[in-house]
């Protein structure tokens, strides 16, 4: 019996271990915000899918660099994804919130009880219209706090906002924070501790 429980604790932790986190980019999306995020939660050990919202795998940032996605977004299938992660940077962000793909992702992902985390203009011109931040704290970048309030959440102005299964940011110079909260929530904080620590990541 010891032995049986032991197996099955095995395969509990490796199923966990295995879930698979996605990371929208679409034309125009900040660059920092999504690249960052990947390497540190990579790092971690987490398994993290770059998700093209386009025809094609080769996306270009808000800064003009071009990035060579995982996966066009239908080649996924999301159901079980562990995270959502949404960056921002402009006209990335408006085109995510203009992807139907992506609106139903996260709503599905956040009806399940999924983990969601957005960074930059992410939370407020993505998230917020799906409706999800009702009644939650958010932060975004500053300036767009009202569309979180407009989207029945609490705009709230700090680098990183957890609440529940929902993690924001605020932008490109927060990312670090922002993975960091990621992996904590995932992986625990002594690990996250660890892989920022690595990176000369100042606390």
């Amino acid at each position: 019996m010891k032995y049986l429980l032991l197996i099955l604790g095995l395969i509990m932790s490796f199923n966990m271990k295995s879930q698979t986190s996605y990371i929208f980019l679409a034309p125009g999306f900040e660059e920092i915000e999504a690249l960052a995020t990947v390497d540190a939660m990579r790092r971690a050990g987490m398994k993290v899918v770059e998700v093209a919202v386009a025809d094609t795998k080769n996306v270009t940032g808000a800064t003009g660099q071009t990035v060579v996605a995982d996966s066009l977004i239908t080649e996924i299938d999301p159901t079980d994804a562990e995270w959502i992660i949404i960056p921002g940077g402009q006209p990335g962000a408006d085109n995510l919130h203009a992807s139907p793909k992506v609106n139903e992702i996260i709503k599905n992902q956040f009806d399940r009880g999924g983990r969601i985390a957005a960074i930059c203009a992410g939370p407020a011109v993505v998230v917020a219209p799906t409706g999800i931040l009702k009644g939650k704290k958010a932060t975004c970048y500053p300036g767009l706090g009202d569309m979180i309030e407009s989207g029945g959440g609490t705009y709230v102005k700090e680098a990183v906002v957890v609440d529940g299964n929902i993690i924001t940011s605020e932008g490109p110079g927060t990312t670090l924070k922002f993975a960091k909260a990621i992996i904590c929530a995932s992986e625990g904080e002594q690990k996250a501790s660890e892989v920022l620590a690595s990176m000369l990541m100042d606390n």
